[in-house]
């Protein structure tokens, strides 16, 4: 089994969950950061590949994106595969909304090998795969 079989089929019950949670209680939608939404001037690494299931966004470098709730950066788009996971050593694709590229580790505080996503742009992670742990806005 592959990494994102495993990773799907370990939050099929997860995202069922925050599907009901979302259905009882759904706050209002926003246009800032860390909504969920990959919006304009944002970067967002995705759960899955090819920008499948939750996002979590940000509008500025990551040093670390920590290990265990609730101190880390998580995924936020309700009702998709990884929501509420952390992001840390479990991103499989990003997009940059940014003017500038922006760089995915390996390890806390831009060390490590690199996944270069240039601006404006969406793709796969090659070096990071489900191995990340900051970003450093170029």
């Amino acid at each position: 089994m592959n990494n994102f079989s495993r990773k799907l089929a370990r939050t099929v019950v997860a995202g069922a969950l925050a599907a009901v949670a979302v259905a009882v209680a759904t706050p209002a939608a926003s246009a800032a950061g860390r909504d969920g939404a990959c919006n304009n001037n944002e970067f967002c690494l995705y759960w899955g590949p090819g920008k499948f299931g939750s996002l979590s966004d940000f509008t500025t470098s990551i040093d670390t994106y920590g290990e265990t709730q609730p101190t880390c950066y998580e995924y936020r788009t309700p009702g998709r595969p990884g929501y509420r996971e952390c992001v840390k050593n479990n991103a499989m694709s990003a997009c940059n909304n940014r003017s500038r590229a922006v760089r995915v580790y390996f390890n806390s505080y831009h060390e490590g090998p690199y996944d270069t996503i240039p601006a404006k742009a969406c793709r796969d992670l090659v070096n990071t795969e489900n191995q990340n742990a900051s970003h450093l806005f170029l």
